[in-house]
């Protein structure tokens, strides 16, 4: 996207002065269509994804950042590049995930400063009772939809993530 280096926030400058888009390819139609539906997808399954927390006695977001740390103990930052949000929204959460037992602090070998995220039992056992709503709703979610859509949806989805990370 291209907008004027001397724009200024706030002021908007005659329609005819507006810079001109360029011409869309029929795959950057597309893109933009999934796009705008992942928008609107993602907005029906945080909702999906807050009733389910709930069954643990999590919000979705806590759910996400436990996520994170469920197979090893990770510093915020790389839980947040895991999850794909910012480090200072992790580190929030982890405070409040630590306050309430949910999740530990550790050393980290590596690093003086970055301690480590460790999922705690109780943070376990609501990811436990979490999955026991979770996978009969994704089970039924998914009869609706065919295996070999949505492989190739989760290997589109990733080559995307791929692509963005790298730029």
């Amino acid at each position: 996207m291209t907008v004027p280096n001397d724009a200024v926030p706030g002021e908007v400058p005659p329609r005819a002065e507006w810079p001109k888009p360029g011409k869309q390819s029929e795959g950057g139609a597309a893109l933009t269509d999934v796009v705008l539906a992942t928008f609107r997808l993602n907005a029906r399954l945080m909702e999906a994804a807050q009733g389910l927390a709930a069954h643990g006695g999590l919000t979705a977001a806590w759910w996400q950042v436990l996520g994170g740390v469920l197979d090893e103990p990770r510093s915020v930052a790389d839980v947040g590049r895991i999850m794909g949000v910012s480090r200072q929204g992790v580190q929030r959460i982890a405070d409040l995930l630590v306050e309430r037992g949910l999740a530990e602090y550790r050393p980290n070998p590596a690093h003086r400063r970055a301690k480590l995220l460790a999922c705690t039992e109780a943070g376990y056992w609501a990811i436990r009772r979490i999955a026991v709503a979770q996978h009969p709703w994704t089970s039924e979610l998914a009869k609706s939809v065919d295996l070999d859509d949505l492989r190739t949806t989760l290997k589109t989805m990733q080559t995307l993530i791929t692509k963005l990370e790298e730029a």
